[in-house]
């Protein structure tokens, strides 16, 4: 399912080159000031800092298929996708912090993730709950490209240089590029790329919930998903992120 690609993608985006309209900048900004910027308006530093898990209730549409799905992230780097599909609630995908692993949707036995990907995921746990709001912290860089056109708005284009990741052994650069509009300094955009491809995460709708903002609105190449609910510091059961064991 596309689901997979995007969710793996907004968990482990890696590097890109892209092409936007430039805007002569009348800006005199800088990319600490940027995300300064964003962490404030989408809540403050002090309520981001009291959320230590989210459960997003949502639903992905592929043509006139909506598959609801739950998405479960936690400051421990605990994550999970479940995915209500046949009448069944399905394991997309599932970490706990060491073993990463999927569903396969022929046999649909559990499968343990490839090392590189695991690796990978272990390098993400401390992103929640986003790479942007403890980037110093975690060593990253982030650096002002400038001011383009972007999906109809004028945006504040930032790289964020990130720690290498694994892709068959071997560590490659993991940058990406994050788009803030100008007057709101939301997110619009975040570009990369997974596999080799360029990856494109649209984001829109931001709705308030317990004084945070997020995006209810989420697309990757015309394929939508939409936040119903979201819920802070939920109560989560721990085995929804452990491999299950056959009897």
């Amino acid at each position: 399912m596309k689901l997979f690609s995007l969710i793996f993608f907004l968990l482990t985006i890696t590097t890109l080159s892209a092409q936007e309209e430039i805007i002569e900048d009348l800006y005199d900004h800088n990319a600490d000031e940027i995300i300064a910027n964003y962490i404030q308006k989408t809540g403050g530093v002090a309520a981001w800092s009291e959320v230590e898990a989210t459960e997003m209730k949502a639903t992905l549409t592929q043509g006139e298929l909506t598959v609801p799905i739950t998405i479960y992230n936690t400051n421990t780097g605990k994550q999970a996708v479940i995915v209500e599909y046949g009448g069944k609630k399905i394991t997309q995908m599932a970490f706990d912090g060491a073993t990463m692993w999927t569903t396969n949707f022929i046999t649909m036995e559990a499968e343990i993730s490839s090392d590189d990907v695991r690796k990978n995921m272990m390098l993400k746990r401390n992103d929640f709950p986003s790479p942007l709001n403890h980037y110093k912290e975690n060593g990253y860089t982030a650096e002002y490209v400038g001011t383009v056109a972007k999906d109809g708005l004028v945006a504040f284009k930032v790289k964020l240089t990130q720690e290498p990741i694994f892709v068959n052994g071997t560590e490659k650069p993991s940058e990406s590029f994050y788009f803030f509009d100008t007057e709101t300094y939301y997110p619009i955009a975040i570009e990369a790329t997974q596999m080799g491809q360029l990856v494109t995460i649209k984001m829109s709708n931001y709705t308030e919930v317990e004084g945070l903002y997020f995006p209810f609105n989420l697309s990757q190449g015309g394929q939508p998903i939409t936040i119903r609910e979201i819920i802070i510091n939920p109560e989560i059961d721990d085995s929804i992120f452990a491999f299950p064991v056959k009897e």
